[in-house]
């Protein structure tokens, strides 16, 4: 298996989405840009635009255990990690695992649940391990979240905290569709046969996609972690962190964190392109997805996205990007 391939089993994937999501490609590619480069994927976006239906879609294009968890109020943490109850049977306590034991988890309205409930993530997608009850238990490989907000402004919310915001490798956006994708979508709603496939796609039913297995994702990100990236790009990466830190707006910029997940990202997006190493236009691709919803303004009501990403593309504009013949030099 080489990068060819990982090319190759992207396309697939996205071909499979793209038969259920109408004209979000480049949505599509950013979501499986952080399945390759073992990060988690935070949509945020008003309701009704697909956000669900575009993570369940991706799931169920693969063979792997997938878990849909509804954020409330009310929901707490043991409603995640799993609890000790004890068991008359066999008397003694046994653990009953909680839906965050799967491959792909689906965290539906994330911030509708408690500062507490959201704060039972923050183990798993860091170090993909739970502790409950003194135990530490490891979670499977691959270990995927992928969250989705309404928007913060929304009723009922509850703002995500700077640490667990942190730990998502990019955050997206849907956006509506155009006049020509809106058509589309009702023209398929019209029709009987798509409607139900629609309405039974998940993980765990029969579904027509030819499923990508456990271990090609493994070894998918595997190879997306070896493709080569030039020192001057590393440089690249860090400069962009420090125009964070120091911009007069900003009070919190990337952090160490976010700068491996940027790598990380550029990485999977080249292998993803069909190449073994990472371009400087990689590295521009994935800084604003990556790094925007890091970023804290020092005037709290500046806190929105479109400002960040227009900071960020500020910074991606002023700063100096390494040339093409040092580059070449290592690449060949």
């Amino acid at each position: 298996m080489d990068t060819y391939t990982v090319k190759t089993l992207a396309d697939r994937l996205q071909q499979q989405v793209g038969q259920v999501i109408v004209g979000k490609d480049h949505e599509i590619q950013l979501l499986l840009t952080a399945l390759f480069a073992s990060g988690h994927v935070l949509m945020e976006d008003v309701p009704g635009t697909g956000k669900t239906m575009l993570a369940k879609t991706l799931a169920a294009a693969m063979s792997c255990h997938f878990q849909r968890i509804q954020f409330t109020p009310d929901l707490l943490p043991s409603d995640l990690t799993g609890i000790h109850f004890f068991n008359q049977k066999e008397s003694e306590f046994t653990f009953r695992a909680g839906p965050l034991f799967a491959n792909i988890v689906l965290a539906d309205e994330i911030n509708r649940a408690t500062p507490r409930t959201q704060s039972s993530l923050l183990e798993c997608m860091e170090e993909q391990q739970i502790s409950v009850d003194g135990e530490t238990m490891k979670l499977d490989n691959p270990f995927m979240v992928i969250a989705t907000q309404n928007p913060v402004d929304n009723q009922g919310t509850f703002p995500l905290p700077e640490a667990q915001m942190d730990r998502f490798m990019l955050k997206m956006s849907m956006g509506y569709p155009s006049a020509e994708e809106g058509i589309e979508i009702l023209r398929r709603t019209s029709l009987p046969s798509q409607a139900s496939k629609e309405t039974t796609t998940d993980s765990n039913s029969s579904s027509a996609f030819e499923q990508v297995t456990r271990e090609q994702i493994i070894e998918a990100r595997q190879l997306c972690h070896a493709v080569t990236i030039h020192e001057d790009l590393l440089g690249y990466i860090v400069r962009l962190a420090e125009a964070t830190r120091e911009h007069e707006e900003i009070a919190l910029g990337a952090s160490p964190r976010a700068t491996q997940a940027l790598l990380r990202a550029a990485q999977a997006y080249a292998a993803i392109q069909g190449r073994d190493y990472v371009l400087p236009d990689d590295i521009q691709t994935m800084a604003s997805p990556v790094l925007a919803h890091r970023l804290v303004f020092k005037n709290r009501h500046h806190n929105d996205k479109h400002k960040a990403h227009l900071l960020i593309q500020s910074i991606l504009d002023t700063e100096q990007v390494p040339t093409e013949a040092n580059l070449e030099s290592r690449v060949k």
